[in-house]
């Protein structure tokens, strides 16, 4: 049986994962985090009955007993949680976008240093694992490429986690071409978006969209787009999250991606 604190549990894909965790044969939950419900039940949280599951307002407080932590909470507490867990020997899995490249450096020294496992990814739909799977194949062969990121006009961080996160790994693959050096372009930079790891990324910020992510390859005469969408519920992050959450004590130091976990790396 795996013991499992899910920290943002009130939250938008918390609440999700509250009930399915509850249904699973082989996993337990023993707490969760929510500052504004601590010192609840998680079930009365919830606006439910009481499962004697204690909420508690930081993370810290919710670890005893505890084999893995997962985390959707927000950008400016996430880093600190994952750290917090990592010192008490617990697993994690982080949903969370926001964190940097050299968020993950620091988190996954601190992993291998305390013989954790880190799982984190910037979506744990099993779509979206599949189009990133894909867009790391095509980037062997396909060197132009650019990143167009989709979120609802109120998404505090920019790109998204899921666009962030495939970037830095398009860059594991090889460097992005670009047919006029940047320093060469006349007119607004900031109109050929951001450079993250290499590549080019462009985040939109509208109503309708609520996260949707779209590599375009290029060569010349023809194009390659592969994209993700995502819909208005929670759902599609379950099935994933909870692949990291059996996979996470088995591993050691920070491993990124839930398409990695899907195809056996």
């Amino acid at each position: 049986m795996i013991h499992v604190c899910v920290a943002g549990a009130t939250g938008w894909t918390g609440r999700a994962l509250v009930p399915a965790i509850l249904e699973a044969d082989d996993l337990s939950l023993r707490s969760a985090v929510a500052r504004s419900a601590a010192g609840t039940d998680v079930g009365v949280a919830l606006g439910g009955e009481a499962l004697g599951v204690p909420v508690y307002g930081t993370v810290a407080e919710g670890l005893d007993g505890v084999d893995v932590m997962i985390d959707y909470t927000s950008h400016d507490v996430v880093k600190a949680n994952v750290l917090t867990a990592i010192e008490h020997g617990v697993a994690v899995v982080v949903g969370t976008s926001g964190l940097t490249a050299a968020d993950y450096e620091e988190i996954d020294a601190a992993a291998r240093q305390g013989s954790v496992g880190v799982v984190a990814a910037g979506n744990f739909s099993l779509t979206a694992a599949m189009a990133q799977a894909a867009a790391l194949l095509a980037a062997r062969h396909l060197p132009y490429r650019e990143v167009i990121d989709y979120a609802s006009a109120t998404k505090p961080d920019v790109p998204s986690g899921t666009a962030g996160e495939l970037a830095e790994r398009l860059a594991e693959v090889r460097p992005a071409e670009t047919g006029r050096p940047l320093e060469e372009i006349h007119g607004p930079r900031e109109a050929r978006g951001a450079t993250v790891a290499g590549t080019q990324v462009h985040s939109v910020r509208v109503p309708g969209f609520v996260v949707s992510t779209e590599v375009v390859f290029g060569l010349p005469d023809e194009r390659l787009l592969i994209r993700h969408d995502a819909g208005s519920t929670p759902e599609p992050y379950v099935a994933g999250t909870l692949i990291a959450v059996r996979e996470a004590p088995n591993r050691v130091g920070l491993t990124r991606g839930l398409d990695t976990l899907l195809l056996g790396s």
